[in-house]
């Protein structure tokens, strides 16, 4: 996709996706100033995080440098990326204390998604069927965490990241993968930290009601998807509109959208920017239902690849 707007505004932004409203919801009694529709509060974490580290635009820009290098040089990783992840679980209720079995279906969906294993894998239209990619990168749960709060809702400022807020430290975040599991607020589904950002804070959080396929995971965000999302961001991509009008993602073969897409569109569903192309509305990183999105392209997996390559963000994750 042609890039719209300049890099720095454009790559600095922690994602935190929404559920019908985006609220402000940095009090942990969930107070919040509705606005309509679906919406990411990525603005708002944006001015927090750089008011707190200004460094981080130019590190950022670093990064997405060293990104395009890697991908235009063909310095992608060469082998398998297993990624451990830390499940740390904040609970007040009986039902935010999801179970294992709970938390296990989310690892297991996002080794399907990220491995071209999903069940609706077969349903990628013809038009998309030569992007369609196996990015390779394989989870495995390593640690949950448990911790009782008195907290109704945790809002997006990351005091479920710190002990000293009441939420839990994250255990090893250049090595392992941390998802934080709690009540977020505001109709909010997760969010993500984009690489760049402190590894303090380093990691993903999904409200436990759209986590993993069973237990409390609700409709119509109970098919996992939600966390391969948010983890799609931590791998540095960008949501596929660009964030705003005919936006960029920085990705290649994805096709230009005018905006963020809902529930499940039928296909094929045309793009009012230049060329009118056939929107990829049921890629990950739209913002349909679950059952609405069921791929990456080939671009994506090349970007993704790229933070694990040397010089690049991520590049501890990546196996010796």
């Amino acid at each position: 996709m042609k890039k719209t707007f300049l890099l720095a505004s454009a790559l600095l932004m922690i994602f935190a996706c929404s559920k019908d409203e985006l609220s402000n919801t940095n009090d942990s009694q969930g107070t919040s100033v509705s606005l309509t529709g679906r919406h990411c509060a990525s603005q708002d974490v944006l001015e927090r995080q750089i008011k707190e580290n200004p460094n981080l635009v130019k590190q950022m820009e670093l990064f997405e440098t060293l990104t395009e290098r890697a991908i235009s040089e063909g310095r992608l990783v060469n082998g398998q990326i297993q990624i451990p992840v830390v499940v740390n679980v904040l609970y007040k209720t009986a039902a935010e204390n999801i179970s294992l079995a709970q938390i296990q279906s989310q690892i297991d969906i996002l080794n399907e998604d990220f491995n071209a294993q999903n069940s609706d894998f077969n349903q990628v239209p013809s038009a998309f069927s030569g992007v369609k990619a196996n990015v390779g990168v394989t989870f495995v749960l390593d640690a949950v965490y448990r911790k009782s709060t008195n907290k109704k809702s945790w809002g997006t400022n990351d005091a479920m990241k710190k002990t000293s807020t009441g939420g839990l430290n994250p255990t090893s975040p250049t090595t392992k993968l941390n998802l934080w599991v709690c009540t977020i607020g505001g109709g909010i589904l997760g969010y993500a930290q984009f690489p760049g950002g402190s590894s303090a804070t380093d990691g993903v959080v999904i409200d436990s009601r759209y986590l993993g396929d069973t237990g409390t995971a609700t409709a119509p965000f109970n098919k996992g998807r939600t966390a391969t999302h948010e983890v799609g961001h931590w791998m540095n991509l960008r949501h596929i509109w660009g964030d705003t009008t005919c936006g960029t993602d920085y990705v290649n073969d994805t096709p230009t959208h005018n905006t963020a897409n809902y529930g499940i569109p039928s296909y094929p569903h045309y793009s009012t920017c230049s060329g009118n192309p056939i929107e990829m509305t049921m890629n990950y990183m739209d913002y349909t239902d679950d059952a609405g999105m069921y791929m990456f392209s080939n671009g994506q997996k090349s970007r993704m690849l790229a933070i694990f390559s040397a010089g690049g963000p991520r590049v501890s994750f990546a196996q010796p």
